[in-house]
């Protein structure tokens, strides 16, 4: 059938305005989904433990409680987001951080992940490598195993977000007194980050948990540097509690807790401790409100900074003071790492608009997450510390002013005042996404 110009220039109109329609349906059908998985990541071989440096390179003998990788995956529209829970004293290496990222690009679509660890001293050595004098043949089981490592985290990652269903949510927060102190200050009041906070996930269809995120600030430290067999301390004994009373998956994020450690009081070790804390965490997620979001985005920003190192692990003398309290093949690869200065990476997500998530590669001091939380004038903020790589302590300027540890720069190598660049940069970034500068 012939068609004049006429009808032809209405075709074209129409189907354009069909395609407008379609396109706008698509956009209003976008929907909050979110999955969660989980996967053991216990090294099966005994290896050099970290978190304290008196062990220097004996080998673990066996384990207390297994450690594991929770992840919780959330979508909106064509961006996803893993959030990552490991318990490990850090997160993984840069080349271990670059294999899993790339990996859950290319096998899920992920472009954006926080993958840190909950700092328990009670987990593997992280920083060894394979290459001569770093690790290889002196410490090959540890080289194994993040080979084995990297595949559950890939694994539990591709899972949940393959579990992904469209889900309500509610974010909430609370001061838990008693729970923490600050280890290094003299000056009174102490300076603490007593904030709980949660994000609650349920499956939209039936109400039922899928995840909770857990943000406590406390270096998990109940159990003595001589007992050589992994544990995920305290926070394992939260995760266990919640799941069993509350159900779903619990992931826990650690914090600010440079210069926070846990006050136990009554409690009496690690599992009793976790388990007060767990009742903490079901009452203020049972608390809240999932709401089915009507337009969910999810806004993302990450970079790597550069700053100058206060120790020359190049400088021999200082480096065989570091190889004596630690043990060669570590102080090797933290030499390496700082070549260039100490590049920490800040990651910075938005989302709904109103909920900030904020991982930093290090131990900061709680100052610096109970300051950004006060300027950053959003509905909640969670902090997320030894977050996608591991650059030591970034204490404020005032802690390096009063000295003590962590703020000393035997193990604060990056620049004073670089803890408040990243945190002012971050607030920026946040009312960037905002549109509001």
């Amino acid at each position: 059938m012939q068609m004049n110009s006429r009808q032809i220039i209405t075709s074209i109109i129409a189907l354009g305005l069909g395609a407008f329609f379609i396109t706008e349906s698509f956009t209003a059908e976008a929907v909050l989904k979110v999955g969660a998985s989980k996967r053991d990541i216990t090294p099966q071989e005994p290896v050099p433990m970290w978190g304290y440096g008196a062990r220097h390179d004996v080998l673990s003998t066996g384990t207390l409680d297994p450690l594991l990788a929770s992840v919780v995956v959330i979508q909106t529209g064509n961006d996803k987001l893993a959030i990552v829970g490991l318990d490990l004293g850090r997160s993984p290496s840069e080349q271990s951080l670059q294999n899993i990222r790339n990996r859950i690009k290319n096998d899920a679509g992920i472009g954006h992940s926080f993958i840190a660890g909950s700092h328990t001293h009670h987990g593997p050595v992280m920083e060894l490598s394979d290459e001569d004098g770093k690790g290889k043949g002196r410490f090959d089981p540890a080289l194994r195993y993040y080979k084995q490592m990297e595949d559950a985290i890939v694994s539990a990652i591709v899972e949940a977000d393959k579990k992904s269903v469209p889900a309500k949510m509610a974010a909430g927060a609370v001061q838990l007194e008693g729970y923490n102190r600050n280890r290094q200050t003299k000056i009174e009041p102490k300076a603490v980050d007593r904030t709980l906070s949660v994000l609650r996930f349920d499956a939209e269809a039936t109400d039922k948990p899928l995840a909770v995120v857990v943000n406590f600030t406390g270096h998990p430290t109940s159990i003595p540097a001589q007992i050589l067999k992994f544990s995920a301390d305290y926070v394992g004994a939260m995760k266990n509690f919640v799941e069993k009373e509350w159900g779903g998956t619990a992931l826990f994020m650690q914090g600010a807790s440079g210069d926070i450690s846990i006050n136990k009081g009554t409690n009496a070790d690690h599992v009793g401790f976790g388990q007060a804390l767990g009742r903490e965490v079901i009452k203020l997620a049972s608390s809240l409100q999932p709401k089915i979001i009507e337009k969910p985005s999810l806004n993302v920003r990450e970079d790597r900074f550069r700053f100058e190192t206060r120790s020359d692990l190049n400088n021999p003398i200082i480096r065989a003071v570091y190889s004596y309290a630690f043990f060669p093949e570590l102080v090797a690869n933290f030499t390496t790492e700082y070549t260039n200065g100490v590049r920490p990476r800040l990651t910075v997500a938005l989302l709904n608009g109103d909920i900030a998530l904020v991982g930093a590669s290090g131990e900061f001091f709680c100052q610096h997450s109970n300051r950004l939380r006060d300027r950053a004038r959003v509905k909640q903020l969670f902090f997320f510390g030894y977050c996608n790589g591991y650059h030591q302590y970034f204490p404020t300027i005032e802690a390096v002013a009063e000295g003590g540890y962590g703020a000393d720069n035997r193990v604060a190598p990056a620049e004073v005042g670089a803890g408040e660049q990243l945190m002012d940069t971050t607030l920026k970034w946040i009312f960037q996404m905002q549109g509001k500068i």
